[in-house]
């Protein structure tokens, strides 16, 4: 995506949202940007390229993403939206196994000061999250 196409306005000003998918290593796998105004749903068909199981947060309890997992092969455990008449219940232990993507988000945060291309900016501290996985592993 192109910078100009990720940056959106909110209420607080212009920003950009990073959407992330990571395994269970806490590691990341694919990460998108998108406006900031924009709904997570719009960022999660580029998440989405392979199938499999999927653990979100409600903001991704959208019918169009539900459909989208369904039509790749994946279960979803997503829990509903709460204002649905007909509420979907996630199980608490793999429901709290999305604080793997949390944690990405806790980690990049070490690396503000490099801010010259925001896609880079994620994209290079997700690198060097792989490589001290690698050397920790040898």
């Amino acid at each position: 995506m192109l910078a100009d196409q990720t940056l959106g306005r909110s209420c607080g000003g212009l920003s950009t949202k990073i959407n992330a998918m990571v395994d269970h290593r806490d590691l990341p796998i694919a990460i998108t940007l998108s406006p900031g105004q924009a709904s997570d749903e719009a960022a999660v068909a580029d998440l989405l390229a392979a199938p499999g199981d999927v653990v979100a947060d409600r903001g991704y309890d959208a019918r169009a993403i539900l459909e989208l997992l369904v039509a790749r092969g994946g279960r979803r455990y997503i829990p509903t939206q709460r204002d649905r008449k007909i509420q979907r219940s996630v199980g608490p232990a793999l429901y709290l196994q999305r604080n793997l993507v949390e944690r990405i988000f806790n980690k990049l945060k070490h690396f503000r000061k490099i801010a010259q291309n925001y896609l880079a900016a994620v994209l290079i501290p997700c690198s060097c999250l792989w490589v001290r996985h690698y050397e920790s592993e040898s």
